[in-house]
């Protein structure tokens, strides 16, 4: 689960810059402000759970079930999360309705809180 935990950290960091760069750059041009906006916040929080990832992973031993909840649920929410904002972000551009992918969004975002959370009572419980 290390492994794991670091290569999602390592691979959503650098889709971050490279989406980061992508929106900046080529989406500018075609997205509306407010989309653009909406595809940068999924890029930012995406590169915030990269820099999570990689801290739990040299933290965190995974040598309970807990301890790899704290990633499986940061991996799965920002894929939820991120995933689904770049999406509904390019359903004008890809001529496409995703609105379905609306509730999708929230629900990626508590599953972070929740990676969040559970990484605060590791840290409470073993006074890191």
């Amino acid at each position: 689960m290390k492994t794991i935990t670091l290569v999602f950290g390592a691979v959503y960091g650098m889709l971050s810059v490279i989406l980061g760069a992508f929106g900046a750059h080529a989406l500018k041009k075609i997205l509306s402000v407010e989309r653009l906006e909406s595809f940068e916040t999924g890029v930012r929080y995406q590169m915030y759970a990269a820099f999570f990832l990689l801290i739990a992973g040299y933290i965190l031993k995974f040598e309970t079930s807990s301890e790899k909840w704290i990633s499986i649920l940061m991996i799965a929410g920002t894929m939820l999360f991120s995933f689904s904002i770049y999406f509904l972000s390019m359903q004008d551009y890809l001529g496409a309705n995703l609105k379905f992918l609306g509730p999708i969004t929230p629900l990626g975002g508590l599953l972070m809180i929740l990676s969040w959370g559970m990484l605060i009572l590791y840290f409470a419980k073993n006074r890191i």
